[in-house]
């Protein structure tokens, strides 16, 4: 039996209203970016910047709507840009070490990101860590698990997986459109299904869901398990658009996919999020870098305005969060 309440018919009018409202919101201030950035610079409004910013971030949006389910039920998840590291080199040590066929070596990535995504979501249940602690150690372990699989050398692939990231339609790249899928179904399942409701019910108060009956820890865990999948499928779009895997790769990831779904208005005390938000969250961050990048910005500059943008979103976060439970 299932005893998840279901949203009445005013119920869901206000909520579709109040997403509306909050796309909206994103769209216009993404919108503001880039009128900005187009007066300033006139270089920046062009077909061929926005087919790059396209190009460059379909790991990011995919690693998002991962921890944007993860910021949902309240938890974190410290480790992903490791585990990107850790799955890219594991396959390109497969490609050219091991000689193994692509299909295999791909199978092998996505274990290995399905291996991590476990690991993180079976501490924290069993032994009822923060996930904040056990993602830490996490992050340390697979950072250290490339650095060891690769001999903290770079592995030069070439041509045998850049087909991934280099095929196009439309001028956007395969990785692009299938990150906008990802999106799609992310949202998909947070607001159309049961597993989506489940998710919001556990971040908004997990004893309670405890109380009536359902299990939390198999869907967090299936929480985890996801998160870990979608990190090998970017593992595996960055390793194809750059034909080598760096032990490096995927340094400070972590920060940038927290801070497009912050930015996208999930909250971090969860119970609260949208995945297209998170998407428009890591546009606001593409075009932010590419714009201040257009107009000559030091990198310290670009960082502090990154910083700042991320200040202000959680600001947003807590007022309207307070002003919620006003309501």
């Amino acid at each position: 039996m299932n005893d998840t309440p279901r949203p009445t018919t005013g119920g869901m009018r206000s909520e579709l209203r109040g997403l509306a409202a909050e796309y909206f919101g994103m769209a216009l201030a993404l919108a503001c970016l880039i009128l900005v950035f187009s007066l300033s610079t006139e270089h920046f409004f062009s077909g061929t910047t926005f087919k790059t910013i396209a190009n460059q971030i379909p790991s990011a949006i995919i690693v998002a709507t991962g921890m944007t389910f993860i910021l949902i039920i309240a938890e974190i998840d410290l480790s992903v840009g490791s585990v990107l590291g850790l799955c890219s080199a594991v396959l390109g040590v497969s490609l050219v070490q091991f000689q193994w066929p692509l299909w295999a070596a791909l199978a092998g990535t996505l274990t290995v990101g399905l291996a991590c995504g476990a690991f993180n979501g079976l501490v924290s249940i069993r032994w009822k860590l923060p996930s904040f602690i056990v993602t830490l150690g996490m992050l340390e372990m697979a950072r250290g698990g490339a650095h060891f699989v690769t001999q903290s050398q770079t592995k030069y692939i070439g041509s045998s997986i850049e087909g991934i990231a280099g095929t196009a339609l439309f001028g956007l790249s395969l990785p692009f459109l299938l990150a906008i899928l990802v999106v799609i179904a992310g949202q998909l399942v947070l607001s159309r299904t049961v597993f989506g409701r489940y998710l919001i019910a556990i971040g908004t108060n997990e004893e309670a869901v405890r109380l009536s009956g359902i299990d939390p820890r198999p869907i967090k865990a299936a929480v985890f398990l996801l998160t870990g999948f979608l990190v090998a499928i970017a593992a595996i779009i960055d390793t194809s658009r750059f034909q080598s895997a760096n032990p490096n790769a995927g340094s400070g990831f972590e920060l940038q996919a927290i801070a497009a779904v912050v930015i996208g208005g999930t909250s971090l005390m969860g119970g609260r999020g949208s995945v297209i938000s998170s998407f428009f969250g890591v546009l606001i961050i593409a075009v932010l870098n590419t714009g201040l990048a257009a107009v000559g910005a030091k990198d310290e500059t670009k960082r502090l305005i990154t910083g700042l943008v991320i200040v202000a979103a959680v600001i947003m976060d807590h007022y309207r969060h307070r002003f919620g439970k006003g309501k």
